[in-house]
Protein backbone atom coordinates (compact mmCIF):
# COMPACT_ATOMS: atom_id res chain seq x y z
CA UNK A 1 0.00 0.00 0.00
CA UNK A 2 0.95 3.52 -0.61
CA UNK A 3 3.08 4.88 2.29
CA UNK A 4 2.84 8.59 2.52
CA UNK A 5 6.49 10.41 2.49
CA UNK A 6 6.39 11.62 5.95
CA UNK A 7 5.20 8.70 7.52
CA UNK A 8 8.19 6.80 5.47
CA UNK A 9 10.61 9.59 6.72
CA UNK A 10 9.61 9.88 10.69
CA UNK A 11 9.87 5.66 10.45
CA UNK A 12 13.35 5.78 8.71
CA UNK A 13 14.14 8.09 12.15
CA UNK A 14 12.96 5.33 14.45
CA UNK A 15 15.68 2.92 16.21
CA UNK A 16 13.33 0.45 18.06
CA UNK A 17 10.54 -2.22 16.88
CA UNK A 18 7.89 -2.58 17.10
CA UNK A 19 6.27 0.72 16.91
CA UNK A 20 3.55 2.16 16.63
CA UNK A 21 3.08 5.25 14.46
CA UNK A 22 0.14 7.59 14.49
CA UNK A 23 -0.33 10.36 11.57
CA UNK A 24 -1.79 13.14 13.33
CA UNK A 25 -2.00 15.26 10.35
CA UNK A 26 -3.40 12.71 8.18
CA UNK A 27 -5.74 12.10 10.85
CA UNK A 28 -7.10 15.84 11.07
CA UNK A 29 -7.59 16.20 7.55
CA UNK A 30 -10.06 13.28 7.70
CA UNK A 31 -11.57 14.36 10.38
CA UNK A 32 -12.22 17.72 8.94
CA UNK A 33 -13.26 16.27 5.55
CA UNK A 34 -15.62 14.02 7.29
CA UNK A 35 -17.15 16.73 9.42
CA UNK A 36 -17.56 19.15 6.42
CA UNK A 37 -19.55 15.95 4.70
CA UNK A 38 -22.08 15.44 7.75
CA UNK A 39 -23.90 18.89 7.96
CA UNK A 40 -27.51 16.52 8.94
CA UNK A 41 -26.60 14.20 11.94
CA UNK A 42 -24.24 14.70 15.44
CA UNK A 43 -21.09 12.92 15.06
CA UNK A 44 -19.60 11.24 17.79
CA UNK A 45 -16.71 9.09 17.89
CA UNK A 46 -16.95 5.47 18.98
CA UNK A 47 -13.94 5.83 21.52
CA UNK A 48 -13.32 1.79 21.40
CA UNK A 49 -12.06 1.90 17.99
CA UNK A 50 -8.70 3.33 19.47
CA UNK A 51 -9.00 5.43 22.52
CA UNK A 52 -5.26 7.06 22.63
CA UNK A 53 -5.37 9.72 24.28
CA UNK A 54 -3.45 11.83 21.43
CA UNK A 55 -5.79 10.54 19.05
CA UNK A 56 -8.84 11.79 21.37
CA UNK A 57 -7.52 15.15 21.28
CA UNK A 58 -7.22 15.79 17.60
CA UNK A 59 -10.09 14.15 17.05
CA UNK A 60 -11.82 16.83 19.57
CA UNK A 61 -12.20 19.72 17.76
CA UNK A 62 -14.22 17.78 14.61
CA UNK A 63 -16.53 15.73 16.66
CA UNK A 64 -19.85 16.85 19.22
CA UNK A 65 -18.75 13.72 21.54
CA UNK A 66 -17.24 10.52 22.25
CA UNK A 67 -18.80 7.21 22.76
CA UNK A 68 -18.19 4.52 25.48
CA UNK A 69 -18.74 1.78 26.48
CA UNK A 70 -17.23 0.72 29.96
CA UNK A 71 -16.33 2.63 32.99
CA UNK A 72 -12.74 2.48 31.99
CA UNK A 73 -13.48 3.88 28.77
CA UNK A 74 -15.31 6.46 31.03
CA UNK A 75 -12.46 7.45 33.03
CA UNK A 76 -10.23 7.56 30.28
CA UNK A 77 -11.66 9.81 27.99
CA UNK A 78 -13.23 12.00 30.46
CA UNK A 79 -9.71 12.33 31.31
CA UNK A 80 -8.11 13.00 27.86
CA UNK A 81 -10.94 15.53 26.75
CA UNK A 82 -12.14 16.65 29.91
CA UNK A 83 -14.97 19.03 28.13
CA UNK A 84 -16.72 16.63 25.72
CA UNK A 85 -19.85 15.03 25.67
CA UNK A 86 -20.12 11.57 26.03
CA UNK A 87 -22.68 8.79 25.51
CA UNK A 88 -22.26 5.62 27.53
CA UNK A 89 -23.38 2.39 25.64
CA UNK A 90 -22.99 -1.27 25.48
CA UNK A 91 -24.02 -4.28 27.41
CA UNK A 92 -23.36 -6.02 30.97
CA UNK A 93 -23.06 -2.36 33.10
CA UNK A 94 -22.56 -2.32 36.80
CA UNK A 95 -23.71 -0.57 38.73
CA UNK A 96 -20.94 0.77 39.60
CA UNK A 97 -20.53 2.18 35.99
CA UNK A 98 -23.89 3.48 36.06
CA UNK A 99 -23.20 5.43 39.30
CA UNK A 100 -19.63 6.49 37.29
CA UNK A 101 -21.27 7.84 34.61
CA UNK A 102 -23.81 9.69 36.30
CA UNK A 103 -21.01 11.02 38.24
CA UNK A 104 -19.44 12.36 34.98
CA UNK A 105 -22.06 13.91 34.08
CA UNK A 106 -22.79 11.96 30.58
CA UNK A 107 -24.98 13.18 27.62
CA UNK A 108 -26.88 10.37 27.19
CA UNK A 109 -27.05 6.52 28.56
CA UNK A 110 -28.12 3.49 25.96
CA UNK A 111 -30.06 1.50 28.42
CA UNK A 112 -29.87 -2.02 26.71
CA UNK A 113 -32.42 -3.95 28.90
CA UNK A 114 -35.56 -3.52 30.99
CA UNK A 115 -33.71 -4.86 34.47
CA UNK A 116 -30.65 -2.34 33.52
CA UNK A 117 -33.06 0.06 33.73
CA UNK A 118 -34.60 -0.47 37.10
CA UNK A 119 -31.09 -0.75 38.39
CA UNK A 120 -30.45 3.01 36.36
CA UNK A 121 -33.37 4.29 38.48
CA UNK A 122 -32.12 3.26 41.81
CA UNK A 123 -28.91 5.40 40.84
CA UNK A 124 -30.34 8.50 39.89
CA UNK A 125 -30.68 11.52 41.97
CA UNK A 126 -31.08 14.04 38.93
CA UNK A 127 -32.33 14.37 35.60
CA UNK A 128 -30.91 11.87 33.24
CA UNK A 129 -31.35 11.67 29.55
CA UNK A 130 -31.77 8.12 27.97
CA UNK A 131 -32.05 6.39 24.68
CA UNK A 132 -33.18 3.09 24.46
CA UNK A 133 -31.49 0.83 22.73
CA UNK A 134 -33.37 -1.26 20.02
CA UNK A 135 -32.76 -4.47 18.68
CA UNK A 136 -34.80 -4.40 15.53
CA UNK A 137 -35.70 -7.27 12.85
CA UNK A 138 -33.87 -5.67 9.89
CA UNK A 139 -30.87 -7.72 8.05
CA UNK A 140 -28.89 -5.56 5.68
CA UNK A 141 -27.41 -7.50 2.85
CA UNK A 142 -24.08 -7.44 3.03
CA UNK A 143 -22.99 -6.87 6.52
CA UNK A 144 -19.88 -7.96 7.99
CA UNK A 145 -21.18 -8.08 11.40
CA UNK A 146 -24.90 -8.02 12.38
CA UNK A 147 -25.21 -6.55 16.41
CA UNK A 148 -28.21 -9.15 17.02
CA UNK A 149 -28.20 -11.38 20.23
CA UNK A 150 -27.17 -9.63 23.66
CA UNK A 151 -27.64 -5.94 22.26
CA UNK A 152 -30.66 -3.84 22.90
CA UNK A 153 -34.10 -4.91 23.14
CA UNK A 154 -37.30 -6.41 21.11
CA UNK A 155 -40.43 -4.60 21.21
CA UNK A 156 -41.84 -6.07 24.61
CA UNK A 157 -38.91 -5.21 26.13
CA UNK A 158 -38.79 -1.75 25.08
CA UNK A 159 -42.65 -1.40 26.12
CA UNK A 160 -41.20 -2.77 29.54
CA UNK A 161 -38.83 0.27 29.29
CA UNK A 162 -41.50 2.78 28.65
CA UNK A 163 -43.74 1.72 32.01
CA UNK A 164 -40.65 2.08 34.26
CA UNK A 165 -39.65 5.79 32.88
CA UNK A 166 -43.54 6.89 33.43
CA UNK A 167 -42.89 6.53 37.26
CA UNK A 168 -39.33 7.71 37.31
CA UNK A 169 -39.64 11.46 35.69
CA UNK A 170 -36.06 12.07 36.12
CA UNK A 171 -35.23 9.68 33.58
CA UNK A 172 -35.77 11.68 30.31
CA UNK A 173 -36.41 9.19 27.48
CA UNK A 174 -34.99 11.19 24.58
CA UNK A 175 -35.29 8.76 21.46
CA UNK A 176 -33.55 5.19 20.72
CA UNK A 177 -30.58 3.88 19.30
CA UNK A 178 -30.54 1.22 17.07
CA UNK A 179 -26.72 0.18 15.56
CA UNK A 180 -27.69 -2.91 13.73
CA UNK A 181 -24.36 -3.88 11.70
CA UNK A 182 -21.19 -3.14 10.36
CA UNK A 183 -19.30 -3.13 7.21
CA UNK A 184 -21.77 -1.47 4.98
CA UNK A 185 -21.22 0.77 2.24
CA UNK A 186 -23.27 4.46 2.16
CA UNK A 187 -25.83 3.04 0.12
CA UNK A 188 -26.65 -0.17 2.50
CA UNK A 189 -25.98 2.30 5.63
CA UNK A 190 -28.91 4.73 4.03
CA UNK A 191 -31.52 2.15 3.71
CA UNK A 192 -30.82 0.66 7.13
CA UNK A 193 -31.33 4.47 8.54
CA UNK A 194 -34.68 4.66 6.75
CA UNK A 195 -35.73 0.88 8.01
CA UNK A 196 -34.94 2.28 11.46
CA UNK A 197 -36.36 5.86 11.52
CA UNK A 198 -39.44 4.56 9.43
CA UNK A 199 -39.90 2.53 12.77
CA UNK A 200 -38.71 4.28 15.16
CA UNK A 201 -40.45 8.25 14.60
CA UNK A 202 -44.18 6.41 15.09
CA UNK A 203 -43.01 4.21 18.49
CA UNK A 204 -41.53 6.99 19.47
CA UNK A 205 -44.31 9.36 19.01
CA UNK A 206 -46.43 6.79 20.11
CA UNK A 207 -44.93 7.07 23.70
CA UNK A 208 -45.14 10.61 24.07
CA UNK A 209 -41.61 11.62 22.68
CA UNK A 210 -41.07 15.30 21.34
CA UNK A 211 -38.59 16.15 19.27
CA UNK A 212 -37.19 12.34 19.20
CA UNK A 213 -33.66 11.62 18.89
CA UNK A 214 -32.14 8.80 16.56
CA UNK A 215 -28.42 6.93 16.84
CA UNK A 216 -28.38 5.28 14.27
CA UNK A 217 -25.04 3.99 15.05
CA UNK A 218 -22.00 3.39 13.25
CA UNK A 219 -20.34 0.18 11.20
CA UNK A 220 -18.99 2.11 7.91
CA UNK A 221 -17.22 0.09 6.10
CA UNK A 222 -13.58 0.22 5.70
CA UNK A 223 -12.36 -2.28 3.03
CA UNK A 224 -8.59 -3.86 4.06
CA UNK A 225 -8.38 -4.95 0.64
CA UNK A 226 -8.28 -1.82 -1.01
CA UNK A 227 -6.50 0.76 1.93
CA UNK A 228 -7.37 3.91 -0.57
CA UNK A 229 -10.90 3.52 -0.67
CA UNK A 230 -12.95 5.64 1.62
CA UNK A 231 -16.87 5.70 2.95
CA UNK A 232 -18.43 8.07 0.57
CA UNK A 233 -19.58 10.49 4.01
CA UNK A 234 -20.90 13.41 1.31
CA UNK A 235 -23.15 10.85 -0.50
CA UNK A 236 -24.46 9.51 2.91
CA UNK A 237 -25.55 12.95 4.48
CA UNK A 238 -27.18 13.86 1.48
CA UNK A 239 -29.37 10.50 1.50
CA UNK A 240 -30.15 10.53 5.24
CA UNK A 241 -33.50 11.27 6.57
CA UNK A 242 -34.48 14.81 6.79
CA UNK A 243 -36.18 17.16 9.50
CA UNK A 244 -34.90 14.46 12.35
CA UNK A 245 -32.43 14.55 15.19
CA UNK A 246 -29.56 11.59 13.65
CA UNK A 247 -26.60 10.76 15.58
CA UNK A 248 -23.87 8.56 14.04
CA UNK A 249 -21.17 6.73 15.97
CA UNK A 250 -18.49 5.75 13.78
CA UNK A 251 -14.74 4.42 14.74
CA UNK A 252 -12.85 2.74 12.68
CA UNK A 253 -13.93 4.33 9.52
CA UNK A 254 -12.43 7.49 11.06
CA UNK A 255 -9.05 6.40 12.56
CA UNK A 256 -7.91 3.28 10.59
CA UNK A 257 -6.46 4.96 8.27
CA UNK A 258 -3.41 6.82 9.82
CA UNK A 259 -1.97 4.19 11.90
CA UNK A 260 0.70 2.37 11.16
CA UNK A 261 2.34 -0.98 12.78
CA UNK A 262 6.12 -0.67 11.89
CA UNK A 263 8.36 -3.68 12.85
CA UNK A 264 11.68 -5.08 10.96
CA UNK A 265 12.57 -8.79 9.45
CA UNK A 266 14.62 -11.22 12.30
CA UNK A 267 14.84 -14.06 9.41
CA UNK A 268 13.42 -15.03 6.24
CA UNK A 269 13.39 -18.88 5.59
CA UNK A 270 11.56 -21.00 2.77
CA UNK A 271 9.71 -24.10 4.34
CA UNK A 272 7.91 -26.87 2.00
CA UNK A 273 8.44 -24.28 -1.06
CA UNK A 274 6.80 -21.08 1.28
CA UNK A 275 8.77 -18.61 1.66
CA UNK A 276 7.92 -17.22 5.42
CA UNK A 277 9.11 -13.43 6.48
CA UNK A 278 9.51 -13.86 10.69
CA UNK A 279 8.68 -10.25 11.93
CA UNK A 280 9.89 -9.28 15.12
CA UNK A 281 6.50 -8.72 16.82
CA UNK A 282 3.28 -10.18 15.34
CA UNK A 283 -0.57 -10.42 16.13
CA UNK A 284 -0.28 -10.17 19.41
CA UNK A 285 0.58 -5.90 18.93
CA UNK A 286 -1.94 -6.27 15.81
CA UNK A 287 -4.22 -8.66 16.38
CA UNK A 288 -6.59 -6.77 13.47
CA UNK A 289 -5.50 -9.23 10.38
CA UNK A 290 -6.41 -12.84 12.78
CA UNK A 291 -9.41 -11.66 14.01
CA UNK A 292 -10.75 -10.04 10.48
CA UNK A 293 -9.92 -12.65 8.49
CA UNK A 294 -8.14 -10.64 6.16
CA UNK A 295 -4.01 -9.88 5.21
CA UNK A 296 -3.23 -6.29 6.42
CA UNK A 297 -2.08 -3.94 4.00
CA UNK A 298 1.71 -2.90 4.00
CA UNK A 299 4.43 -1.57 2.76
CA UNK A 300 8.13 -2.08 2.87
CA UNK A 301 10.26 1.11 3.91
CA UNK A 302 13.05 0.72 1.73
CA UNK A 303 12.19 -1.64 -1.01
CA UNK A 304 14.48 -3.71 -3.24
CA UNK A 305 14.84 -4.13 -7.03
CA UNK A 306 14.24 -7.22 -8.58
CA UNK A 307 10.13 -7.59 -8.54
CA UNK A 308 7.87 -9.18 -6.37
CA UNK A 309 7.77 -12.96 -4.49
CA UNK A 310 5.08 -14.49 -3.13
CA UNK A 311 5.74 -13.91 0.88
CA UNK A 312 3.93 -15.05 4.19
CA UNK A 313 4.34 -12.29 6.83
CA UNK A 314 4.27 -13.99 10.68
CA UNK A 315 5.39 -13.02 14.05
CA UNK A 316 7.10 -14.51 16.98
CA UNK A 317 4.42 -16.38 18.49
CA UNK A 318 4.23 -20.26 19.07
CA UNK A 319 0.92 -20.91 17.02
CA UNK A 320 0.65 -21.03 13.10
CA UNK A 321 -2.18 -18.31 12.79
CA UNK A 322 0.09 -15.68 14.12
CA UNK A 323 -0.33 -14.55 10.51
CA UNK A 324 -0.11 -10.52 9.84
CA UNK A 325 -0.13 -11.32 5.79
CA UNK A 326 -0.39 -14.78 3.35
CA UNK A 327 1.00 -15.21 0.40
CA UNK A 328 1.43 -11.67 -0.56
CA UNK A 329 3.89 -10.46 -3.49
CA UNK A 330 6.58 -8.64 -1.98
CA UNK A 331 9.59 -7.21 -2.58
CA UNK A 332 12.53 -9.83 -2.01
CA UNK A 333 12.71 -9.17 1.91
CA UNK A 334 16.04 -9.86 4.54
CA UNK A 335 17.10 -9.27 7.93
CA UNK A 336 16.75 -5.90 8.74
CA UNK A 337 14.29 -4.63 6.55
CA UNK A 338 11.60 -2.93 7.79
CA UNK A 339 7.92 -3.45 7.03
CA UNK A 340 4.60 -0.68 8.05
CA UNK A 341 1.35 -2.06 8.22
CA UNK A 342 -1.21 0.31 7.27
CA UNK A 343 -4.81 0.63 8.24
CA UNK A 344 -3.82 -0.04 12.03
CA UNK A 345 -5.11 3.07 13.64
CA UNK A 346 -8.33 1.07 15.04
CA UNK A 347 -9.10 -2.44 16.40
CA UNK A 348 -5.21 -2.76 16.38
CA UNK A 349 -3.26 -2.59 19.47
CA UNK A 350 -6.24 -2.40 22.16
CA UNK A 351 -8.15 -5.40 20.98
CA UNK A 352 -4.73 -7.23 20.97
CA UNK A 353 -3.60 -10.33 23.31
CA UNK A 354 -0.58 -8.46 24.49
CA UNK A 355 0.57 -10.60 27.17
CA UNK A 356 0.89 -13.77 25.11
CA UNK A 357 4.52 -14.81 25.36
CA UNK A 358 5.73 -11.98 26.98
CA UNK A 359 7.06 -9.86 24.05
CA UNK A 360 7.91 -6.25 24.73
CA UNK A 361 5.45 -4.26 24.09
CA UNK A 362 5.70 -1.41 21.14
CA UNK A 363 6.52 1.86 21.27
CA UNK A 364 4.06 4.76 20.09
CA UNK A 365 5.01 7.61 18.04
CA UNK A 366 2.85 10.59 17.28
CA UNK A 367 3.42 12.47 14.04
CA UNK A 368 2.74 15.78 14.24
Amino acid sequence: MHLPHRVRSYIRSLDRFPAYVYDLPGLTAHARAIRTALTTPELFYAAKANPDAEILRTLAPFVDGFEVSSGGELAHVRAAVPNARLAFGGPGKTDEELALALDLNVDRVHVESPYELTRLTGLCGRPVDVLLRANLPFQPPGAVLSMSGPFGMDEDALADCVALLADHPDLRLRGVHAHLASGLDAPAMLDLAKQITGWALPWLEANGVTDPEINIGGGMAVDYADPEARFDWAAYDAGLPSGVRLRVEPGRAITAYHGWYVTDVLEVKTTRGETYAILRGGTHHLRTPAAKGHDQPFAVVDEREGGLRPVTLVGQLCTPKDVLAARVPAPRLAPGDVVAFGMAGAYAWNISHHDFLMHPAPAFHHLR
